[in-house]
C-alpha cells in the first residue's frame, strides 16, 4: 500500500443486517461514500437527535473482548472486523451508519462487510494520504504479552502475530505473517472468524453474552477441536487474532507504515500500542508553529468579542462548515488568574466552554446565510469539565455543527490539554443579526 496513493472512498451505498455478536440485538450498517479526510465516521441513525463517533483512539472506552467507541452519548459496539475490512480494501474515507448500537455479527469475521465494500466499489479522491511512521522501535507490555513496531524499509506495513495456547492442545502455538496492499486479505484474514474456548462459554452465558449463538454460528473449540462446527484454516484462530489487530490499528486515524510484531496481544494491549504510536509519531501538542488558517485578525472580524473576553488565537484547521479546530493559549497573564486563585492559577471551566462557545461562532459563520449573523449562546448540555488549564497549556478547541437551521445552530464541542480531553459539551446558539438590540430568547419550533 504505497504511502504517496490518492485517498479512496466507495461509489455507491451498500447495507447488511443481523444481530449483534455480544447483545443479540438486531441492527442494519450502511457503508456510504465520504469526502476526503473524512476517515472513518460511524453514525447512529437510531438515536435524537442523530449522533456520530470518529474511528479514533481517544473514544476508546473499555469493553472485553471487543473494541467499542464512545463520542459523547454515542457508543458504537464490536468495531474491529469492520475497521479490519476497510483497512484491508485500504477504505480511507466512509460514513458507516447504524440502526443500533452494536454492528452486525455476521459468521463472526470480516468476510461479510468485505463482500458488501466489494459491491460498492472502492474509488479514489483527489486528495493524498498522509500516512503515520515511527521514527524509533515501540513496544507495550501486559505480563508475557506485548506488541511492538518498528521502522519499516518501504512503504508497506507488515504484520506478525504470535499466539500461544500451550494449554489447549487444540490451538496450540500459532504464529502467522500478512503484508498489507501485498497479501490478498479477502481471502487470507477476512474469512477467519471470531473464537471461544469451550471451557469460556458457561462464564459468558453467566454473564448474559451469547445465548443467541450456537456452536453453528459461533466457533467454540472444545478439547479436539471446534464444537458442532469445522476450520476454515488449520490456522484460523491465529489470522483472526491478526484481522482484529489490523481492525484496532486503524484507530491511528491514518494508515500506518511500518511492521507491527504481537505476541499474546487483545484489544486492549493494542488500544495502547496505538496510543503510544500516536504519542511518538505525532507532532507535540504545543502546535503553535502550525501556519493558521485564521490569524487573530481574521478571528476579530468575525467574532464581537474583544479583551479581555476572546478566547481564540487562531484558527488552524476547518473542514467546510463541519469542523473547525482552534487553539487557546493559556498564559499567567491572563486577567482572571488575579482572583482564580492567588497561588494556585487555575482557568475557570466556564472560560473553557466560553472558548468552545466561540469557536462554535466561527464555525456556524462559515454558512453562507449566516453570514454577517452572531452566534448567541442559548443552552449547553452534555458539559463535563475532565481537566484543569494552567498557566503554559495549550487547549485545542474542536466544534463539530450537528444542526444549523435559518435562526439556530447545535455544535459538539471539547477542548485538549496534551492530548487528554478537559472539556466537552454539546452547544446551540439563536443565530441573529449584528445589529441585535435584544438578548436571545428560546425560537418557537415552528420558525426553526
Amino acid at each position: 500500500m504505497p504511502s504517496n496513493r490518492a485517498q479512496t472512498t466507495i461509489r455507491q451505498t451498500v447495507e447488511i443486517s443481523g444481530p449483534g455478536l455480544f447483545s443479540g440485538r438486531p441492527c442494519t450498517l450502511r457503508f456510504c461514500p465520504a469526502r476526503a479526510d473524512t476517515g472513518v465516521l460511524f453514525v447512529r441513525t437510531d438515536l435524537a437527535p442523530v449522533a456520530s463517533v470518529r474511528a479514533q483512539v481517544a473514544h476508546v472506552v473499555d469493553r472485553p473482548r471487543r473494541s467499542t467507541l464512545q463520542q459523547g452519548q454515542a457508543v458504537v459496539e464490536t468495531v474491529e472486523h469492520v475497521l479490519s475490512a476497510l483497512t484491508g480494501l485500504g477504505v480511507d474515507n466512509v460514513r458507516v451508519e447504524l440502526s443500533a448500537a452494536e454492528i452486525p455479527a455476521g459468521d463472526g469475521s470480516a468476510a461479510p462487510f468485505v463482500a458488501a465494500l466489494q459491491e460498492a466499489q472502492v474509488v479514489h479522491l483527489e486528495s493524498p494520504i498522509a500516512p503515520m511512521t515511527v521514527a524509533e522501535p515501540i513496544t507495550v507490555r501486559d505480563g508475557d504479552a506485548f506488541a511492538t513496531v518498528l521502522p519499516g524499509g518501504d512503504d508497506t506495513l507488515d504484520l506478525v502475530y504470535d499466539m500461544d495456547y500451550a494449554a489447549h492442545p487444540a490451538i496450540g502455538r500459532q504464529t502467522f505473517a500478512f503484508r498489507l496492499g501485498v497479501d490478498d486479505y479477502a481471502t487470507v484474514l477476512a474469512p477467519a472468524r471470531t473464537f471461544v474456548l469451550r471451557s469460556e462459554v458457561e462464564q459468558l452465558l453467566a454473564q448474559g453474552v451469547g445465548g443467541h449463538l450456537t456452536p453453528r454460528e459461533l466457533l467454540v473449540i472444545g478439547e479436539d477441536g471446534p464444537v458442532d462446527n469445522a476450520l476454515r484454516f488449520d490456522n484460523e484462530c491465529v489470522r483472526h487474532k491478526m484481522c482484529d489487530l489490523l481492525g484496532d490499528l486503524r484507530l491511528l486515524g491514518r494508515p500506518l507504515v511500518g511492521r507491527v510484531v504481537a505476541s499474546r496481544s487483545g484489544h486492549a494491549l493494542n488500544h495502547r500500542l496505538v496510543r503510544a504510536i500516536l504519542q511518538q509519531g505525532s507532532p507535540p501538542p504545543q502546535i503553535v508553529q502550525a501556519r493558521p488558517l485564521m490569524d487573530i485578525r481574521q478571528v476579530q472580524h468575525i467574532l464581537p468579542h474583544r479583551y479581555p473576553f476572546l478566547m481564540i488565537d487562531r484558527v488552524i484547521e476547518v473542514d467546510g462548515d463541519r469542523r473547525a479546530v482552534a487553539l487557546k493559549n493559556v498564559t499567567i497573564n491572563e486577567p482572571f488568574f488575579q482572583g482564580h486563585y492567588p497561588g494556585q492559577p487555575v482557568m475557570p471551566g466556564v472560560l473553557i466552554l466560553e472558548a468552545l462557545a466561540q469557536l462554535s461562532g466561527i464555525l456556524l459563520s462559515r454558512r453562507l446565510d449566516n453570514t454577517g449573523k452572531v452566534a448567541m449562546l442559548i443552552s449547553m448540555d452534555r458539559v463535563k469539565i475532565r481537566r484543569s488549564a494552567r498557566p503554559g497549556d495549550q487547549l485545542i478547541l474542536e466544534a463539530e455543527s450537528l444542526h444549523v437551521r435559518r435562526r439556530t445552530g447545535h455544535c459538539r464541542c471539547r477542548a485538549l490539554i496534551d492530548g487528554r480531553v478537559a472539556a466537552e459539551a454539546e452547544i446551540k446558539f439563536m443565530l441573529i443579526d449584528e445589529d441585535y438590540t435584544q438578548e436571545p430568547t428560546q425560537p418557537d419550533q415552528d420558525q426553526e
